[in-house]
């Protein structure tokens, strides 16, 4: 280890609790098209040496598929542990699927300013003019990697390798062994068993269980980073999307209780999930770096199958503007700087951004600092009971038919909401069918309040509408066009002179 180099950033953590304990950014309201208005300025940095910053990403694991979120069949030790260490958020929201909340989580924006409508047909594909939190930690310094799903666009002028990732180990499509008409689609015959996986262009035949060897890979890509420079690692596993397809062994843990095979399996993969969190935590204590590194754990989107059988209360599943298919775990856990313990501020995915931004001593430039819509989070970071101003955020599920018109499904499986209310309307296509729920007197969303509230109903919808206009200029992917055969295809054929795996 460059002890050295260590040392001079165990010594900054001194002048970096300045951002925790100082007055660094204050809070800022967002307008109703995410924009973040004049108070906050996130181009403001803390001083010292940055921090190592490891994001895990799962997927289709929802909130309540966690042990400290109160399911009581489920048991994630790890997760907790890195729950109770953390500043866990409990008011945290994305998009109800896959590359929509990884395109806001890389951008600091709402996905369809990224054109991301869907999570196929081209329509998955982020806009070549957004600006990557990798782009920015890149230059700011950083080493950076990806290993598992990217599922922002398979055709290369979209790789991570030309949006700011210098390592690239990665499946094709939104799911290793998945393929679907145009440009979306992984590997030949993948499975999560011995998947080959995309590495730095070049594809290799992996062995192993996929979540195993995606933090194999990544924690090897670590130990080589960590004398060097401050490293940021984004391991977004596929699992537990399905098939759900677990290791037996974990799978047959939860034997016995009353679960069908397809749970099973998808505990099985949360298990695997939780064992290599617990694996990653070791690592970094073995490598005397845990004081130097913040570790974000969140999931994409509201869980697939895990709500049938505990949902925290919540109404709605993936792929639903409900609480149930928006709400995430959001664990952030840096044990020199960070006090752990719980916020109930209402944040989103669009917060990331801006937040390492401010981690990284980051300056944003003029391609950057429009895009930006979220807040920093550093004052609820700081303190969970920090002022934090009221906001609007909006859902939408997009995946409109492809050739047809946005306009008419506009209110189609779309929310707005502040901390108080929130506004739904499932049922509607061109015309809105408003309901209204008190989500702190009624976090199930069961009672509809709009015929005795009909200013909020008001005051949001127009909040809505305006939101709806602005952002049908960055819808640039509808009539995107796809190749005649997938990317990973045609490089897999081009590899071994087949595409049989």
């Amino acid at each position: 280890m460059n002890t050295a180099w260590v040392k001079i950033r165990s010594a900054s953590l001194l002048l970096m609790c300045c951002w925790l304990c100082g007055s660094l950014i204050a809070n800022g309201k967002a307008n109703e098209s995410g924009a973040v208005s004049a108070g906050v300025d996130v181009t403001k940095h803390a001083k010292g040496n940055p921090p190592n910053i490891i994001v895990v990403l799962t997927d289709d694991q929802g909130y309540g598929d966690v042990s400290a979120h109160g399911n009581p069949i489920l048991k994630t030790p790890n997760l907790d542990r890195l729950e109770r260490e953390s500043r866990s958020f409990t008011n945290f929201f994305v998009s109800p699927t896959c590359s929509p909340t990884r395109s806001a989580l890389m951008t600091g924006r709402h996905e369809f300013f990224n054109g991301i409508t869907h999570t196929i047909l081209e329509r998955e594909r982020l806009s070549l003019a957004a600006v990557t939190v990798a782009e920015m930690l890149r230059g700011s310094g950083y080493a950076t990697g990806i290993f598992g799903k990217w599922h922002l666009g398979d055709e290369e002028p979209y790789q991570p390798n030309r949006r700011g990732f210098e390592e690239v180990f990665i499946h094709g499509a939104g799911g290793i062994g998945q393929s679907y008409p145009g440009s979306c689609g992984d590997a030949p015959g993948n499975s999560y068993f011995n998947p080959a996986i995309l590495h730095n262009g070049t594809f290799e035949k992996t062995e192993g269980y996929c979540t195993d060897v995606f933090f194999r890979k990544a924690i090897e890509w670590m130990g080589q980073k960590r004398t060097d420079k401050p490293f940021f690692c984004w391991i977004a596993t596929n699992a537990p999307h399905d098939p759900y397809n677990a290791r037996p062994e974990d799978a047959a843990l939860y034997d016995g209780l009353g679960l069908d095979e397809k749970l099973k399996n998808f505990y099985g993969m949360i298990h695997n999930i939780d064992q290599n969190i617990g694996a990653l935590l070791e690592q970094l204590d073995r490598w005397e770096i845990t004081n130097d590194t913040l570790i974000v754990f969140m999931n994409d989107n509201g869980s697939a199958i895990g709500g049938t059988k505990f949902n925290a209360g919540m109404r709605g599943s993936k792929g639903t503007p409900w609480l149930g298919g928006t709400r995430a775990s959001s664990f952030w856990r840096w044990p020199s700087t960070i006090h752990p313990g719980p916020c109930d501020a209402l944040a989103a995915h669009i917060d990331f951004f801006p937040t390492l931004a401010t981690l990284a001593n980051a300056t944003l430039d003029d391609r950057a600092k429009p895009q930006i819509q979220g807040r920093d989070l550093g004052p609820i970071l700081r303190d969970p009971h920090a002022n934090w101003e009221d906001r609007t955020l909006v859902t939408h599920l997009g995946r409109w038919p492809k050739g047809t018109s946005p306009e008419g499904f506009q209110y189609a499986q779309c929310a707005i909401r502040n901390a108080r209310y929130t506004l739904v309307s499932v049922k509607g296509k061109a015309m809105p069918q408003w309901e209204l729920f008190d989500v702190l007197a009624d976090p199930g969303q069961t009672m509809n309040i709009a015929a005795s509230h009909p200013e909020v109903v008001r005051d949001l919808g127009q909040a809505y509408d305006r939101w709806w206009v602005s952002v049908q200029g960055y819808l640039v992917n509808e009539d995107a066009v796809g190749p005649d055969e997938n990317p990973f295809k045609t490089l897999y054929r081009n590899q071994f002179g087949t595409t049989q795996p």
